[in-house]
């Protein structure tokens, strides 16, 4: 199964090109690590530590962190709940070694979900993108869900940069 990835729009409006945008490296984030096995997903590309199954968990994690625990101010739940990261602040990064390939994109599909959820329970309370995060930064400032969104495009485009190099160092695969 191929995760299926559309060009953003050229003509919309600034939320639709945001969300396309998100949308659209998710999806590319996603295909660089469909068909690998678990050992695949574990490679490396020296010198640097970043691994394909580490990047899905990592962005699962930004997922959740900025839409569950920034924008709504909620708790962490499900396997983020639990983790001590003080004790290892790269916790999703080394843990990912120990998921399954499926579990990893199931991870990253579920925190997706959520956080597409979280978006429209934002959208639905009248403050558009201008809408205010309920947990501030820790310089005191607070994001608004327009910043979210660029920071998180920005942080999927960086990462399937990453997967693009990681990807063909595995496998030779290019241009997924």
């Amino acid at each position: 199964m191929t995760t299926d990835r559309t060009s953003p729009p050229y003509a919309a409006d600034e939320l639709t090109t945001l969300r396309w945008f998100l949308d659209h490296y998710r999806a590319t984030l996603r295909r660089q690590a469909q068909g690998l096995d678990a050992e695949q997903l574990t490679r490396t590309l020296p010198p640097s530590p970043v691994t394909l199954g580490g990047l899905l968990k990592h962005l699962a994690y930004v997922e959740h962190w900025w839409f569950t625990e920034v924008l709504h101010g909620r708790p962490a739940t499900g396997v983020w709940a639990d983790v001590d990261w003080e004790a290892d602040a790269d916790w999703d990064w080394h843990s990912a070694a120990d998921d399954s390939p499926e579990e990893l994109d199931a991870l990253l599909v579920e925190e997706i979900a959520r956080a597409d959820a979280a978006i429209d329970d934002a959208l639905a309370d009248g403050g558009g993108l201008d809408r205010l995060a309920v947990r501030p930064r820790g310089d005191g400032s607070v994001a608004s869900l327009r910043w979210i969104l660029v920071h998180m495009i920005e942080e999927y485009a960086r990462h399937c940069g990453h997967a693009d190099l990681v990807r063909e160092s595995v496998d030779g695969a290019r241009n997924l």
